[in-house]
């Protein structure tokens, strides 16, 4: 794997991990949302992540139901 026009600008090449900012979650954050530049992004896991479509949650219901009651998904 080449890194030919890969940036070379200080901390560019940096990783930073996000973890759901749920309390006691102790997932990988990512689905991060900020209202604007301005303000720093949040993140969350996807069944924290509260910019959900209605449909989305609804999807995450029936899976989380699936799980609970050992049905297959």
């Amino acid at each position: 794997m080449s890194i030919e026009g890969h940036s070379s600008a200080p901390g560019a090449n940096v990783i930073i991990e996000h973890y759901c900012e749920e309390p006691g979650c102790k997932e990988w954050g990512g689905f991060g949302n900020s209202p604007s530049k301005a303000i720093p992004v949040r993140w969350w896991c996807w069944e924290h992540f509260p910019h959900k479509t209605y449909e989305q949650e609804q999807a995450l219901r029936r899976k989380l139901e699936a799980l609970e009651t050992g049905a297959p998904h």
